[in-house]
């Protein structure tokens, strides 16, 4: 099998990581579980009242598939569905969990999976006048709502979940890591890269040369900025572009140029 028992530390949040630990396992490799975030509902009297009121948006943008999900489980599992408003996703992931919703999606970006993909769509350059909601977790990037007023946007926040760090035992990764079989170390956000190097401590210097697979450029620049020194980033961030990656690195059919 092409991961022939290599250990893949998998750092989503425990809710959305089994199906690439599910992947990763199918190939023979041995899924480390360690989830360095972890997704929590954020309670906010807005919420109910806001999604009850849609009308008063032309566009809903939903940033992740857990902005999507946490504001139906605000919402006693769903969201309305007016003909006014179109509801925009960043990336697939994001897409699917509108369409399970019972919504449609009105703009994907074709190319990328970011806010610098949907800014460059053709449907979002003449917002001047048109009020959009962002639909969000805690203290997300600003990029996205900065660029829609300086084209003379509206930008409402609906916050509707937080990220914090899991209080979880980090001694089978050190074990791992003091032992040098932990062979690759996936990441898909910068938070939980971030977590990841706080989780562990004064062992963290040991992830550094570890190959690690990332989803986005942004988060790679940050890794190099922390020290990592083979990082190379997935074609989308779904799991299946991850473990393409993952196979790549344990075959050696990666170069690393940082």
């Amino acid at each position: 099998m092409a991961l022939n028992g290599t250990h893949i530390l998998v750092t989503r949040p425990e809710h959305q990581a089994e199906n690439l630990s599910r992947l990763i396992e199918q190939q023979g490799g041995i899924a480390v579980r360690f989830p360095t975030l972890e997704i929590v509902a954020r309670n906010d009297d807005r919420t109910q009242s806001t999604l009850a009121n849609l009308d008063r948006f032309h566009w809903v943008i939903f940033i992740s598939a857990n902005a999507v999900n946490f504001a139906l489980k605000a919402n006693d599992g769903k969201i309305p569905r007016t003909k006014s408003v179109r509801f925009a996703a960043v990336g697939q992931a994001t897409a699917q969990a509108i369409k399970m919703a019972g919504l449609p999606v009105d703009l994907l970006p074709e190319n990328g999976h970011n806010s610098e993909a949907l800014l460059a769509t053709p449907e979002l350059q003449r917002v001047d006048g048109q009020h959009c909601l962002i639909v969000r977790g805690e203290g997300g990037r600003e990029q996205l709502a900065t660029a829609l007023r300086s084209r003379g946007a509206e930008v409402d926040y609906l916050e509707v979940y937080k990220r914090i760090t899991p209080c979880i035992d980090s001694s089978p990764v050190v074990e791992l890591l003091v032992q040098r079989r932990l062979d690759v170390i996936t990441v898909t956000s910068a938070e939980a890269l971030q977590n990841l190097s706080l989780m562990l401590g004064e062992n963290n210097k040991l992830l550094l040369s570890i190959p690690l697979v990332v989803v986005s450029d942004r988060i790679r620049q940050q890794a190099f900025d922390m020290g990592f020194n083979r990082i190379t980033v997935t074609d989308s961030p779904i799991d299946t572009a991850i473990l393409e990656t993952v196979i790549n690195v344990c075959d050696r059919g990666i170069e690393w140029p940082n």
